[in-house]
């Protein structure tokens, strides 16, 4: 895959100190990576790179939303998401990014591409289980909501369990109580 020009920091022309850049992320970006979880991608990247004499710092800062489905219900909604993250940029012999949060590039090196690491950020920010907040606070009116709850054995199933034991267990039971 050949790089997206827009995420390509030359930064052999920049001066020593602190530089700013800002990134709006859509959906098109995710296609490139040909991710399909998001329906819909509205995410604001703040990139503050530090160019010191023998090294670039990185802080990425990630907000936004990404709309999503549901894994309950499967009905789409907005996820809010934050992440922040930073990077070490060294240089060396060779290209290397084994560690998580240090990268080694080659000496002679003029420019740097950082798709890869806003990528990560936000799919990452993405809660494990994607529960949509009407499920949550009871208000979302769903045909699956619906089903799950007439198929889910419920509280009153153990009532009526209990109502049909033997009474002499119930003395038993109080033995156990009565210490």
């Amino acid at each position: 895959m050949k790089p997206l020009k827009e995420f390509t920091i030359p930064f052999v022309g920049l001066k020593v100190g602190k530089h700013q850049f800002e990134y709006e992320i859509s959906e098109t970006f995710f296609e490139y990576f040909e991710y399909e979880d998001f329906n819909n991608v509205d995410v604001k990247v703040d990139l503050v790179l530090e160019k010191k004499t023998t090294l670039l710092e990185l802080h990425f800062k990630i907000s936004g939303f990404v709309n999503i489905n549901c894994d309950l219900t499967n009905e789409p909604y907005n996820q809010t998401i934050e992440n922040e993250f930073d990077l070490v940029v060294n240089f060396g012999d060779e290209y290397n990014d084994e560690n998580i949060d240090i990268l080694i590039i080659p000496h002679g090196t003029y420019e740097i591409n950082i798709q890869q690491y806003i990528y990560e950020l936000i799919v990452l920010a993405v809660p494990i289980k994607r529960v949509h907040p009407g499920v949550e606070d009871g208000t979302l009116n769903s045909e699956i909501l619906e089903k799950l709850e007439q198929l889910s054995p419920g509280l009153k199933e153990e009532k009526q369990k209990e109502e049909d034991i033997d009474p002499r267990w119930n003395t038993l039971k109080k033995l156990l109580t009565d210490k």
